[in-house]
């Protein structure tokens, strides 16, 4: 007999292996599907141990359907008192494709109109209808003019295996997990002693899954119990008993011998709890090990009983949306983890897509297409996760750096041309943070900003921002081209994948964007002329530190001695700490954000300064000013170009620059200095207006240091003093 066993796009083949070991005579790859060959006991068996198959239908008839009338007629004729009782409950699936009829739920409204016309005109008894739990559940399929009308013997999705009753926001269906294992081979990793790791594991449906492979459990075993999985008469309820009996004793003997090798970690600790009750529900309790922890701090494989695990397989399913909305980010932190504590392991990873499986930077050596529900996605599989890397030698055996493609040496060549010109103003200056390349190649549009840390073995840390492409740049060139920047600036500066901290841009439906960053909460202390700085690299869009201002900071830290400094729009302080440093008899930073106060409050701390003499004022730096009544003999103010908060009103330095000086001016000392500077590249001083109570100086060419010239516009500048 022939029957067909459906699953999702992308599992065809593998299916169909998989029921030709579990005892059909033909099984044969379809769209969606495997049609296979074999007994009515061969069917069942697949619906109690196919881990892959959303449903096993087994045909009753089939006849040609041009109409509805057809339709109706066609399934009337079929004898449904051979197939269920007066009392049953019945529910119809239709699949319809092509001109005869094509709504779906209306062919399953008249193959049930059939049905119970028969039932009553047999029986007397009209069948009710359940769509959540009937016993008996059929199944049309009407393509090309002719209709097929089966028994659904799995009696419902069999994707549901009886354990998870908690999932995240993107559940993986079991089958799909099981898929992933599969392709990863994970029984016969298991078989040779290895584990079996998920860095991001959601709901815990992989490691689950995987647990119940290993230990031989029938899939069907626990959605079924000791029911049927349908009430048709034609079941074979005795074979099925006889399925049962023999699933229960593996069960009993692969529950037995199960190791515990089985390791899942995710950043959301509500995930993990799910997690870890649907493992108890599933029977698998205290044999896997979960805990929440971020990719980022995976620096070695997994251990069981002390005993670090050799070898393993990881599996994972990485975030994405219905749009693809991932953060490549995240996959080459997860890829980068992976070579860093499981180098010598196997990966089977389940990604958005073909470029975000790239992102991840792992050298695949098979890639499928297969689909998460509606979504079509690529599983890659790596063996190794690192392959070791064969030594590149010259002439005289000495060991070379691994090639760079065309575009990356290009990017490579103007990095190194601008370190060798930057090199004396470096050294000269003492500069250990500044700009090496601001898209000096147009295609290759990105700025790399260098820190060296002030620690006693300085590390190197680069800060890549990407700047939005041209829209009529495809993304996977966009993609290959920051790929290529990044493959440059490693090799030049020779720094690790961990010390690179990339702000990517994403298009969506507003523009390009910056996309979420990292969440390490890492600091690094760097040194600026006489100041140490705390700077995160990770965490946001901008370091704690404007590079572009480092002059303007050196003059404040020059005129600061013995003033009343007072910093507007104070971001993190850098240049409060260069006028305290520079020693200032009382500094007042005035900021909005609690954050920044506190980033200030820090630098400060780094620098052995503290006191009264020091105020931090969290409030509107413009509605402060207007209400303050003190003087002050030096200011520094450098706004934003435009914000907006619940606790302040909006701010736009076009449109309220005059009111801003102002105020500012009306509070300086007679011999009082008043810096302003913003990077709004449209920004027009009023003069006219500014000249009634101010003396006004552009002194920008002056602030913008050797590492920023070749984009003079990063930001203006002026003097201005009491008229």
């Amino acid at each position: 007999m022939k029957f067909f066993a459906s699953c999702g796009k992308g599992l065809e083949y593998l299916l169909a292996d998989e029921l030709a070991a579990l005892g059909c005579t033909r099984a044969t790859a379809a769209i969606a599907g495997v049609n296979a060959e074999g007994t009515l006991a061969d069917a069942q068996r697949a619906v109690l141990w196919s881990r892959l198959a959303s449903r096993v239908l087994w045909p009753i008839d089939e006849f040609d359907c041009p109409d509805e009338h057809a339709l109706y007629a066609g399934v009337a004729a079929i004898d449904w008192s051979k197939h269920l009782e007066p009392h049953h409950t019945v529910a119809v699936d239709a699949h319809v494709s092509g001109e005869a009829i094509t709504h779906a739920r209306y062919a399953a409204q008249r193959v049930k109109d059939g049905i119970v016309d028969v039932m009553r005109a047999k029986t007397g008894t009209r069948p009710d209808v359940d769509v959540e739990s009937p016993d008996l559940r059929v199944n049309l399929v009407l393509r090309k003019g002719r209709a097929i009308v089966s028994i659904d013997l799995s009696g419902g999705p069999m994707h549901r295996r009886g354990w998870r009753t908690k999932q995240g926001e993107a559940p993986l269906k079991e089958n799909l997990a099981a898929a992933v294992l599969m392709r990863g081979q994970w029984t016969k990793v298991y078989a040779e002693g290895g584990s079996l790791l998920d860095p991001m594991c959601g709901s815990g449906t992989l490691l689950i899954e995987g647990a119940l492979m290993a230990a031989d459990v029938a899939p069907g075993l626990q959605r079924h119990g000791n029911e049927t999985p349908t009430r048709w008469r034609g079941f074979d309820v005795a074979a099925w008993s006889a399925l049962l009996d023999d699933a229960r004793k593996r069960e009993a003997t692969g529950m037995n011998a199960l190791r515990p090798a089985f390791f899942g970690r995710d950043t959301d600790p509500h995930a993990i709890r799910a997690a870890q009750d649907n493992a108890v529900l599933a029977g698998l309790a205290g044999l896997i090990d979960f805990h929440v922890g971020d990719i980022r701090s995976l620096d070695h494989a997994p251990s069981a009983a002390n005993e670090e695990a050799l070898n393993g397989l990881v599996v994972c399913n990485p975030p994405y949306d219905a749009r693809l909305h991932a953060d490549p980010a995240l996959y080459r932190a997860l890829g980068d983890a992976l070579k860093r504590a499981v180098p010598q392991w196997r990966a089977s990873l389940l990604c958005g897509d073909a470029e975000l499986a790239f992102a991840t930077g792992l050298r695949a050596q098979k890639k499928y297409q297969v689909f998460n529900g509606a979504i079509e996605c690529t599983l890659i599989v790596c063996d190794p996760i690192a392959p070791v890397q064969r030594r590149r030698t010259d002439d005289t055996g000495a060991e070379v750096a691994p090639m760079l493609s065309e575009g990356a040496q290009m990017v490579a060549n103007r990095l190194r041309k601008n370190l060798h010109k930057l090199k004396r103003w470096r050294e000269r200056e003492g500069v250990t943070c500044y700009r090496a390349y601001d898209a000096d190649i147009p295609e290759y549009a990105a700025a790399i900003d260098v820190y060296t840390t002030h620690e006693q073995n300085p590390r190197t840390f680069l800060h890549v921002q990407e700047y939005a492409a041209p829209q009529e740049i495809p993304e996977n060139i966009q993609r290959r081209r920051l790929n290529e920047l990044l493959a440059a600036a490693r090799d030049v500066f020779n720094v690790p994948r961990d010390n690179v901290a990339l702000k990517t841009r994403a298009r969506g439906k507003g523009g390009s964007k910056y996309g979420a960053m990292d969440s390490r909460g890492e600091f690094v202390t760097v040194r600026e002329g006489d100041v140490l700085l705390r700077v995160n690299l990770f965490d946001y869009l901008d370091t704690g530190l404007f590079l572009d201002h480092r002059p303007m900071r050196l003059r404040i830290a020059e005129e600061a001695h013995d003033t009343r400094f007072l910093n507007l729009f104070g971001y993190t302080g850098a240049a409060t700490v260069h006028a305290a440093v520079g020693g200032a008899r009382l500094t007042t930073t005035v900021d909005l954000s609690a954050t920044y106060l506190e980033w200030c409050a820090d630098n400060l701390r780094e620098n052995d300064i503290g006191g009264t003499r020091h105020r931090l004022v969290q409030a509107d730096a413009l509605t402060w000013l207007e209400a303050d009544t003190h003087q002050y003999d030096l200011i520094f103010c450098d706004p934003p170009t435009f914000s907006n908060s619940k606790r302040a009103q909006d701010f736009d330095v076009q449109a309220q620059h005059v009111r801003l000086l102002r105020a500012a001016v009306a509070r300086l000392a007679d011999d009082g200095v008043l810096y302003f500077s913003n990077n709004f590249r449209r920004f027009r001083l009023d003069e006219a207006s500014v000249a009634e109570f101010a003396k006004v100086e552009d002194i920008s060419a002056r602030t913008i240091p050797p590492d920023f010239e070749r984009d003079a516009r990063i930001h203006r500048c002026w003097r201005i003093t009491r008229r």
